[in-house]
């Protein structure tokens, strides 16, 4: 991708998780229809739980995240029990039993929580859920606060895949984003999971940080290969201090622009193609054996609040402060507050404060969106069909795209849309071409780029 094409095309768009994307929810009564809508789900509903744990011990200045530092336990044990809380009352509303194929926790840093008060937690959802076979249970994790006590807690309570945060090696740019993690620790991180029996292993990798350079990227994804994980997410960082206060401590002189940014995203990609990994979407990376690399190859692949997933789940719980879950009927956000949710969950039950029922056209263009980050390609007459629309209700979306197409980024072959390589990472922006909701009300985004 041309610099000038990066000009003309990198403006702020959303990462699409969902659509409607989370800045056009809307207030919703605290807990009443969310309730209405569990209780509705059909029993042979495929469930996945995402659970958020909001503390770290020390904050990360690039971090995105809802979370809150905390050096002592107390608040954390507190937090644990409103989680149980809010868990039991879910499983209160389901109609009955289901079967859950993901359970996902994410942070902050899950694996803050004190080890007993992780396996109770877990022990719930294994007694009150099935599971599907191969079922996922991940954990997000920290290499430099794991210990021996943790990981026999996440073998106890079936954890088999972790995620761990890498993003890069070189001190410099450890101490000009304060998170100081040495290669040594997370090598050592990886073979305490591995010797425990947790072998399906993430990293997470970051471009466009503040000193970073080309060379600083390259041998950051050596040095994570030398540990062969079985997947590599390579997020570019997202300069959004008036969302998050805590990154004003980056200088933003030491930010790599646009150019640079560009470099940095494919020598990385280029060198993990190299290795032998499979591109993913926009910004992952996978072994070729890997489920992720053969749902991309059966056009199976799925794109959540997590990212890229190979979750086909009709429903996704969300359960933690700021959580989001994804139901039939539409999408439901707990409260960010944490103190807010801790009275919320254990006075009412549910911590409701806004989301959104989905309408039709929100569903189709939900899956274009969905099928342009994941496969870069769909064919709009084919989606048209499937929710009873002509597929003319689309030309003027597919009239917008020819200026895409003009400048290579994307071929149009009828209404069949085909992203090229030089435009896989504008591939946000021509999803924002069938956003109907971006431009009207809330919700600043990072750029493309």
């Amino acid at each position: 991708m041309t610099d000038n094409l990066a000009r003309k095309y990198d403006a702020p768009v959303p990462r699409y998780t969902s659509y409607p994307t989370a800045p056009h929810f809307q207030p919703m009564d605290d807990g009443e229809e969310y309730g209405g809508w569990l209780q509705t789900l059909s029993r042979d509903t495929a469930l996945s739980l995402y659970l958020h744990v909001p503390f770290c011990r020390q904050m990360c200045w690039y971090c995105g995240c809802n979370t809150k530092i905390s050096q002592k336990d107390e608040p954390i044990a507190q937090y644990a029990a409103a989680l149980r809380a809010e868990l039991a009352t879910v499983i209160k509303a389901l109609p009955g039993r289901f079967t859950v194929s993901h359970v996902h926790w994410g942070g902050g840093t899950p694996s803050i929580l004190a080890p007993d008060d992780f396996t109770s937690i877990m022990d719930m959802i294994n007694t009150y859920f099935d599971y599907s076979e191969n079922a996922e249970r991940a954990i997000e994790i920290d290499p430099r606060t794991l210990d021996a006590s943790v990981v026999e807690a996440m073998v106890a309570g079936g954890i088999n895949r972790a995620s761990l945060g890498v993003q890069d090696f070189n001190i410099k740019v450890q101490r000009a984003i304060n998170r100081v993690q040495s290669f040594e620790a997370t090598k050592a991180a990886v073979d305490s999971l591995r010797a425990n029996g947790i072998e399906r292993l993430n990293f997470d990798l970051m471009y466009g940080l503040p000193l970073q350079t080309v060379e600083d990227v390259r041998k950051t994804v050596a040095l994570s290969h030398s540990l062969k994980p079985d997947r590599i997410a390579l997020f570019g960082y997202a300069h959004v201090p008036w969302m998050k206060k805590h990154m004003r401590l980056i200088n933003d002189a030491d930010l790599p622009g646009t150019s640079e940014r560009i470099a940095q995203a494919k020598a990385a990609a280029d060198a993990l193609l190299e290795l032998g990994y499979v591109q993913i979407g926009l910004d992952h990376f996978a072994r070729a054996d890997d489920d992720m690399s053969l749902a991309l190859k059966n056009g199976d692949l799925q794109r959540n609040f997590q990212g890229y997933t190979t979750d086909a789940s009709d429903a996704l719980i969300g359960i933690g402060a700021s959580s989001i879950g994804k139901l039939p009927q539409g999408y439901v956000q707990n409260v960010t507050s944490i103190p807010d949710y801790e009275r919320r969950v254990l006075n009412n039950g549910f911590a409701i404060s806004k989301g959104v029922a989905v309408s039709t056209d929100d569903k189709m263009r939900r899956e274009i969106i969905e099928r342009l980050m994941c496969d870069l390609a769909v064919d709009l007459a084919e989606v048209a069909n499937r929710y009873d629309v002509t597929p003319e209700y689309l030309d003027d979306e597919l009239l917008r795209l020819r200026s895409f197409e003009e400048d290579g980024l994307l071929e149009i072959s009828g209404r069949k849309i085909l992203v090229l390589e030089e435009g896989r990472y504008l591939v946000r922006t021509i999803c924002a071409v069938f956003d109907t909701y971006l431009g009207n009300g809330p919700g600043k985004h990072s750029r493309a780029v």
